[in-house]
């Protein structure tokens, strides 16, 4: 298990609200999609997830498609991008994936601390990296500050066949059983 996190500059693309998902007036942006997992350079502790860490990458991967069905496939990430109004953003962020019953102990819910970025969109995402993750299903991503939420986010988990298109697109076809 995955859970990737990161603060960038993205310099372009246009921001627009998710109408499905609750978000503060806190937020300058919110968008959610789907990612090809990009290289990691570390990892940070996370001891409430499965894996007890979350990776670390220094370049934002791109949305391949900016909606919130995902295909279940090795090395598919998917997520938000967020950005405060504030210029000097938040820390004290609870990132809080919930997701169907995962693993050998049937696992729904993993946390970990995070901040989002006042001047450039923060990166959350979860990425495929173990067949035990690929449960398909209802996703949330949830930020929680001082337990008030941030915003709520639902993915749909599929089967790669679904959404055959989307499930070849990082190139790891070979992996769809």
């Amino acid at each position: 298990m995955r859970i990737l996190s990161l603060l960038v500059l993205l310099t372009t693309p246009p921001l627009f609200a998710l109408a499905q998902a609750m978000q503060s007036e806190a937020l300058a942006s919110l968008r959610a999609g789907v990612v090809c997992g990009p290289p990691v350079i570390g990892s940070s502790p996370a001891p409430d997830t499965i894996a007890g860490s979350t990776h670390l990458i220094d370049q934002t991967p791109p949305f391949i498609a900016e909606i919130t069905q995902v295909p279940a496939v090795i090395g598919i990430g998917f997520g938000v991008k967020a950005q405060m109004l504030d210029p000097d953003g938040l820390a004290g962020v609870t990132m809080v994936v919930t997701h169907p019953p995962m693993g050998a102990a049937g696992i729904t819910q993993q946390s970990y601390p995070s901040w989002i970025s006042g001047t450039e969109p923060s990166i959350i995402f979860y990425q495929f990296d173990e067949d035990y993750e690929r449960v398909t299903g209802t996703w949330t991503f949830t930020a929680v500050v001082a337990d008030q939420e941030l915003f709520s986010v639902d993915f749909e988990v599929v089967p790669p066949e679904a959404l055959p298109g989307l499930a070849e697109a990082c190139g790891y076809s070979d992996l769809l059983s």
